[in-house]
């Protein structure tokens, strides 16, 4: 008989629980709410939320609001968003992430100190990803954004570098951009002492998932990983599970499991994305366990 086990360390980050907690109340309280972004990068909660009333809104059609309330997603938002609100007298309801509001602080007490010595603010992180744009912002967009050591040419290495991450990045990722970016320095001749500063700005909550994912891939026969196509946390946890054990697969529903993938497994570990609801992977657990029983 196989043997279906939800990770309990899965699921919602205390940042989206706290967000979605603000859409419902207010949802409860007026069946109506926009919300600027998908609220979380998850199709299956974002289509939930829809049907009992929120309303998925871009920044060209939140411009053109007024009078009205709009719900600030956990990933952040730019500068520019509260200046357009006050002038639309547009109520917000911010569930920005302590942890992001905290590092948008960060990046805009960077910019200023980078502006004095004409530096530059370098940022690990995923272009247009919705907290990425809001750090840039601090910056009044002129922070460098790099995802791959490629992205590295973009960055002038005989220049002061301030440097952050995005907060869901991997611990490995950022670790190997920041060892890239000193030996780069060096190569140019910059004193990387006194001209690099770099920030260890990764959500714990997060990265600590990643020790605990590897322990829980070890354990099962298969993994199925629950996650949004749009989730960068997504993608870096999966990978993470992946390469601990390679019997494992990348679902968003219960409609994406492959019955062959279940056949003659002693047991099927099933986890997430800090942005998968706990009720989208039980799902996944009793479809398999339906499988699996008729095998």
């Amino acid at each position: 008989m196989t043997t279906v086990v939800i990770d309990t360390n899965s699921g919602f980050c205390f940042g989206v629980v706290y967000a979605i907690e603000m859409a419902e109340d207010e949802l409860d309280r007026t069946g109506s709410l926009y919300c600027l972004g998908d609220i979380v990068h998850n199709d299956m909660e974002v289509e939930r939320l829809k049907a009992k009333g929120l309303i998925i809104i871009d920044h060209e059609q939140f411009s053109q609001l007024y009078d009205c309330k709009v719900l600030i997603r956990a990933h952040g938002e730019p500068p520019e968003t509260y200046k357009t609100a006050l002038q639309n007298n547009i109520d917000l309801i911010d569930a920005s992430c302590p942890v992001v509001l905290k590092l948008q602080h960060r990046v805009k007490n960077g910019y200023e100190k980078s502006n004095q010595i004409q530096g530059q603010i370098v940022i690990y992180g995923k272009e247009g990803h919705a907290e990425v744009n809001g750090l840039v912002g601090q910056t009044l967009d002129q922070a460098v954004i790099v995802n791959s050591i490629d992205d590295l040419q973009k960055v002038d290495f005989h220049k002061p570098i301030h440097f952050f991450s995005q907060t869901t990045q991997s611990t490995q990722g950022f670790l190997e951009m920041k060892e890239a970016i000193e030996e780069r320095m060096y190569q140019a001749g910059s004193d990387v002492d006194t001209m690099f500063h770099w920030n260890d700005t990764l959500c714990r909550q997060v990265s600590n998932r990643e020790p605990q994912l590897k322990l829980f891939a070890e354990k099962h026969t298969v993994i199925l990983f629950v996650s949004g196509k749009k989730s960068s946390n997504g993608k870096v946890l999966y990978e993470v599970c992946k390469k601990q054990n390679p019997a494992t697969y990348f679902i968003s529903d219960t409609t994406e499991i492959n019955p062959d993938w279940l056949l003659n497994c002693e047991s099927v570990g099933i986890c997430g994305a800090t942005s998968t609801p706990m009720w989208l992977m039980q799902e996944v657990a009793q479809k398999t366990e339906t499988i699996c029983a008729n095998f």
